[in-house]
């Protein structure tokens, strides 16, 4: 903690344990600092470093730095508010930056290095060891990381807002880097440090805005997504004060909406009533499957949409005309259940458990009808994670396991339907992350981005090609540090019961690669170090490494082959398609006996299976099925098989040669 710097809530005087706020206290005369500004902190070395915050109104106070024991004089403006750029030195420390206004505030143990954002999803948010699994050889990192003192790293709270704020929240500031607190930092942000300056102790900030499971329009500045179409209703929206009240209201009239329109189109109604959960439809050709399960692990591989599911129950008649309850442990996603052709409840959430109340009307003794009609968005679908029971509403002690046998039958494909609205409360609306865990930490002076996202907008890539390139230039444009370096990570390959079929992320990738037009950006690949039955990966250790190669490169001027193969043309001779690419250092090679992965295609657009030799630097593709090829691709699946490399061991980005818009 700060030695003695107050943190307070605006005019109250209630501290905060471990939980630093940026709010102005205006009366009281002491300097307040944004929770950014910690012990331990680090600043980027060799530049005019931000620093800002709050104090009384029109007062005069000055800072000292300790590193050149010079004084900066500050005078606050008519709100309170002041900032100032100190020189900072070649990186070293510890220092201590004094903060004098008749009262002597210190920040001690700061560092100056290298600062970077990291940011992104869950792959960039996963920590060592948590929620989202450990990484590779957990116990040999926690007790490697003892002897990174000089890396230090800031996470900022998970917060949403409807507009730009100037507060953000973390919990416990700046950590140094030792074998407990270590295991909190972001893996990847964490291995990309270490592998930064190998050997050569230059302290690194990491400051790390992540969030796991959320879209890249979230993290962009409502101006900046006003110019797509696609999102300026709702920033328009919320700049006209749109509220988390009536954000609430406006959700629940889009369900009701989706709802009717869904129905609209299921045949499993008729007329605008539930045919298919009446207790008299005739469901004798409907298949089994034993719930709970995903039901792509019980023979309905790459579906994605609505399912009926139907169970017949003996009710005893001690429960006749009483309340009952049915529960069930979680759908994924979204459910509507009927008992004896009546809804009883809905949920449009995938993660939460469903309870749902019978009343007594509805129950008679002997058999009744349960329905559960399943819409899944995109990745496993059906009823699972937990139990599956029906019982009395005020008495759960006698309990009747549904679990077992049901008949289900598909009804309506994922490409047949409207896309469900997102939930009131959901980080997954424009800009709303943007606002609260970017715009607040726009001052602090930094030397890059490295990022780590995509899976989330994958059902959307073609919109991504546009969007990635607006949030890397909205963040450049509102930092106002020009074209800082931004790297990032092509999403891995990940492919779990060969899903998710809805989500295209080959195509993602390419978004992902033409991002590259953008200057001083880098991709780090991931094709060939994801695990396709894991959508995160455990081997975050080479995700950091490559990430520091390019930095290394690019940024600090290392010769060093930083990139693996990227296509860059292609020459069509007869019957072969010969590629040429960039970054081809130490030659072209493919790890095992022959090159695999490549596709080819001729003016039907049909793609198959193609031979692929090395020849020099390029490579050259051909099909006995194409005479007369015209495009050819590679590593164009979820998770593909492929192997092509450069001399440094680094995987060749998954490419097209066509400009189709039909890209799946």
């Amino acid at each position: 903690m700060i030695a003695k710097t107050i943190y307070k809530a605006c005019s109250t005087k209630i501290l905060l344990p471990g939980l630093f706020l940026f709010m102005v206290n205006i009366t009281n005369a002491q300097v307040v600092l944004p929770a950014c500004f910690t012990d331990n902190m680090v600043l980027q070395q060799q530049t005019k470093a931000n620093l800002w915050g709050t104090e009384t109104p029109g007062i005069n106070f000055s800072i000292i730095t300790s590193w050149n024991n010079k004084i900066y004089k500050v005078q606050t403006d008519g709100q309170g508010n002041w900032k100032i750029k100190v020189s900072t030195p070649m990186y070293g420390g510890p220092y201590t930056i004094d903060f004098n206004d008749g009262k002597i505030t210190t920040l001690k143990n700061i560092l100056i290095g290298e600062v970077w954002i990291c940011s992104g999803q869950s792959n960039m948010e996963m920590q060592l060891t948590g929620f989202y699994g450990d990484v590779l050889n957990l116990n040999d990192e926690l007790t490697g990381a003892a002897n990174y003192p000089e890396i230090r790293m800031l996470k900022i709270d998970n917060k949403t807002s409807f507009t730009p704020i100037s507060s953000v929240q973390t919990k416990g500031g700046w950590a140094i880097c030792d074998s407990k607190t270590v295991r909190d930092f972001s893996a990847a942000a964490y291995f990309f440090a270490k592998n930064l300056f190998p050997g050569k102790h230059i302290p690194i900030g990491i400051i790390n805005s992540t969030w796991g499971g959320t879209v890249a329009e979230a993290w962009t500045s409502g101006n900046a997504l006003k110019t797509m179409p696609a999102f300026a209703p709702f920033v328009n929206a919320a700049e006209a004060g749109l509220t988390q009240q009536k954000l609430d209201e406006r959700y629940q009239t889009d369900v009701s909406g989706w709802i009717d329109t869904i129905n609209a189109k299921d045949p499993g109604f008729l007329q605008g009533k539930p045919l298919w959960a009446e207790p008299g439809f005739d469901d004798s050709a409907w298949q089994k499957m034993t719930l709970p399960v995903y039901w792509e692990q019980a023979g309905v591989p790459d579906y994605d949409g609505t399912i009926w599911f139907r169970k017949k129950v003996l009710i005893p008649a001690a429960w006749a005309g009483r309340d009952l309850k049915l529960n069930m442990g979680g759908v994924d996603d979204y459910d509507v259940s009927y008992f004896n052709g009546t809804e009883i409840g809905h949920m449009e959430a995938f993660f939460y458990k469903r309870s749902y109340t019978i009343l007594g009307s509805l129950v008679k003794t002997g058999e009744n009808t349960i329905a559960v009609r399943v819409f899944d968005n995109g990745g496993l679908g059906g009823i699972n994670k937990g139990p599956l029971q029906l019982s009395l509403a005020t008495d759960t002690t006698g309990q009747i396991d549904l679990a077992g046998n049901w008949v289900y039958h598909k009804a309506l494909v994922l490409t047949l339907l409207p896309q469900p609205p997102s939930m009131s409360n959901s980080p997954n609306r424009p800009t709303l992350i943007y606002n609260a865990m970017i715009n607040p930490i726009l001052p602090y002076t930094i030397k890059g981005v490295i990022w780590y996202q995509g899976e989330s907008n994958a059902d959307r890539a073609t919109q991504y090609r546009q969007l990635f390139p607006l949030l890397i230039t909205d963040w450049r444009q509102k930092w106002g540090e020009g074209n800082f370096p931004f790297y990032f990570v092509q999403i891995a390959n990940y492919n779990l019961f060969g899903q998710p079929p809805a989500a295209d992320w080959p195509a993602l990738r390419d978004a992902q690669l033409s991002a590259l037009s953008l200057p001083n950006t880098g991709m780090a690949v991931t094709i060939d170090i994801g695990d396709a039955n894991r959508i995160h990966p455990q081997n975050k250790q080479e995700v950091g490494r490559r990430l520091a190669l390019i930095a290394r490169a690019k940024t600090y001027g290392e010769n060093i082959l930083y990139s693996g193969p990227i296509y860059k043309s292609q020459a069509i001779k007869g019957n072969e398609i010969e590629l040429e690419f960039t970054h081809t250092d130490d030659g072209l090679l493919a790890k095992g006996d022959t090159l695999k992965g490549f596709t080819i295609s001729g003016a039907d657009k049909k793609f198959h299976p193609a031979r692929a030799i090395i020849s020099g630097n390029k490579v050259v593709v051909t099909s006995g099925a194409v005479a007369n090829p015209v495009a050819v691709r590679y590593a164009w699946a979820n998770s593909p098989a492929c192997n092509l490399y450069n001399g440094a061991n680094l995987p060749a980005s998954p490419f097209r040669t066509d400009d189709w818009n039909e890209i799946r």
